[in-house]
């Protein structure tokens, strides 16, 4: 990913805030019979490992998991994102110089992929991702709740995977390389929005 210094993220603690914020991803392998990905919810464990491990699941039914994979795979998360119009700068006002651009947020994760079928391995992998996503709800879901021979069939239809990540990019492109006018309009532009994800990329433009 290209990352231009005024955008860059290192911090590694931010970085995984950010993939547990996306929480979906998209992880790719290269084989011999070309390029794949897969959509799939992943989450990072912090502790293992210099830049953290991502966990996940594919089905068992994916082809992903049988193909080799060519080299690392890697794993990419969007986070905040949105359009900015140039109508929003003061500098076009002044000048009429400007262009469209998008403001977003991106990390991309890379590492040797490691495929298992271990029945407990899976477990763990599919109650970490529920516990996740169910433990904001005021009445959270539990992989217990459902009979434990069902939830061992269902483990038998998927195949998990670990990535050690051995590299962390991140990308905070939030109008950091236009002036203090040009910001506060584009912020201003995109709080108005009636679209959340708007609204949000508002709160991420510096002051």
């Amino acid at each position: 990913m290209y990352v231009p210094p005024a955008f860059r993220e290192d911090d590694v603690a931010v970085l995984h805030a950010e993939m547990h914020a996306a929480r979906l991803a998209h992880f790719v392998t290269a084989t011999a019979d070309g390029m794949i990905a897969s959509p799939i919810p992943m989450f990072v464990d912090p502790a293992d490992g210099p830049y953290g491990t991502l966990y996940g699941h594919v089905a068992r039914a994916n082809p992903q998991w049988k193909t080799a994979p060519i080299g690392e795979a890697v794993a990419l998360f969007l986070g905040a994102n949105a359009y900015v119009t140039p109508s929003w700068y003061a500098t076009k006002r002044e000048t009429g110089m400007v262009v469209p651009t998008w403001n977003y947020v991106a990390i991309h994760a890379y590492g040797t992929v490691e495929f298992f079928e271990d029945a407990d391995r899976l477990l763990d992998v599919v109650t970490r991702l529920t516990n996740l996503h169910e433990g904001p709800r005021a009445e959270p879901w539990a992989v217990t709740d459902a009979p434990e021979s069902f939830i061992r069939s269902q483990l038998r239809g998927i195949v998990g995977l670990r990535i050690p990540i051995t590299r962390l990019e991140g990308k905070r492109k939030m109008s950091q390389n236009r002036n203090e006018a040009d910001r506060a309009g584009a912020a201003a532009g995109l709080a108005a929005s009636d679209r959340p994800s708007d609204r949000d990329v508002a709160a991420l433009i510096p002051k």
